[in-house]
């Protein structure tokens, strides 16, 4: 919402929708986005694109896409498609690979974590207290029902009692476990689970095997990017604090359209600033609103790139040259 008010105050047309099974206030029908798979969100994204195209107001040989997150899977796929109704994708927390992403995601960052930051004394042991304490591991390790129920109490005994029953009493004098032996075994065997679509059943939290199953089917985006059309622009944005999809996911798709000689392609960085574009830590995405510099970039590139203002005299150092990477 920050994104279309800015840019329709400034003269754009912007048109924003609910994605499938998700109404307001993210409430969630459980059938809908339980059976969802990511092509049902790429169609879902191609009808808003051609909604958008029968607008009076709408010059349909000249609409921008802006996607965040799992929105940068689908983006570039309509471009592709599309590539005489699209003249710019703007992506922002971007996806270069889903399984590689993931693994970085659920064994990688949260062993990388548990070291650096739970093991003060670096002895490689964490105890399930400070798990429990946690707001990265939890997440991770216990059953979403406990969770919903620790939401809801406040009360870490229940995530406590959760977590030595995951680690079935195999811990290391009072209540320690060890990150290389136990931890990250058993993080990368829920990652196992998770790629070879065993969840068990579908939720608010992880979504439904059928939805993996659909991701993992596609092309990586890192395979695609290269045939979005040369006469479409592309700028990237991503934090450097981002935990979510971490900044080298965007690094890889910069190279890629480098090495294809994409003419139009920008990506700026973010120091400190999480998945939401807010300040965060490198290890977990803080709330809040996007910064206002980072939705000055969007319509300053927008405004260059839109075709409906003139061009300025001399190009803000930001943005000249078309594969510029730039730290903000």
């Amino acid at each position: 919402m920050q994104i279309a008010q800015y840019l329709s105050e400034r003269g754009f047309a912007v048109l924003r929708y609910d994605k499938r099974g998700i109404g307001a206030n993210i409430t969630i029908d459980q059938n809908v986005w339980g059976n969802s798979t990511i092509n049902d969100l790429i169609h879902d994204a191609e009808k808003a694109l051609n909604i958008l195209t029968l607008q009076p107001e709408v010059d349909p040989k000249r609409i921008s896409i802006i996607a965040h997150s799992q929105g940068t899977i689908i983006a570039p796929r309509l471009a592709i498609d599309n590539s005489m109704k699209v003249k710019n994708i703007i992506l922002m927390g971007l996806v270069s690979d889903v399984q590689d992403l993931l693994y970085l995601q659920r064994v990688s960052l949260p062993s990388e974590y548990a070291s650096q930051v739970l093991d003060k004394n670096h002895t490689g042991l964490i105890s399930i207290q400070q798990i429990a304490k946690d707001p990265v591991l939890r997440g991770l390790l216990v059953p979403v029902s406990v969770l919903l129920t620790f939401i809801r109490t406040n009360n870490t005994e229940v995530i406590s009692n959760a977590l030595v029953n995951t680690f079935a009493n195999n811990t290391i004098g009072a209540g320690y476990i060890d990150i290389d032996k136990q931890l990250k075994p058993l993080l990368i065997k829920r990652y196992e689970n998770l790629t070879s679509f065993n969840l068990s059943k579908c939720n608010m939290v992880e979504a439904c095997p059928e939805y993996y199953r659909s991701l993992f089917s596609l092309i990586p985006t890192l395979s695609i990017i290269g045939n979005v059309s040369k006469s479409t622009g592309i700028l990237m944005l991503n934090g450097e604090n981002d935990s979510l999809t971490p900044v080298q996911q965007a690094f890889l798709l910069q190279q890629r359209l480098a090495e294809v000689n994409h003419p139009d392609h920008t990506l700026i960085t973010y120091p400190n600033l999480g998945h939401q574009f807010y300040p965060s830590s490198q290890w977990e995405t803080q709330n809040g609103p996007i910064e206002q510099y980072v939705l000055a970039d969007i319509y300053s590139w927008l405004e260059t790139h839109s075709g409906f203002t003139r061009f300025p005299t001399s190009m803000p150092s930001s943005y000249s040259s078309s594969s510029n990477s730039t730290t903000k």
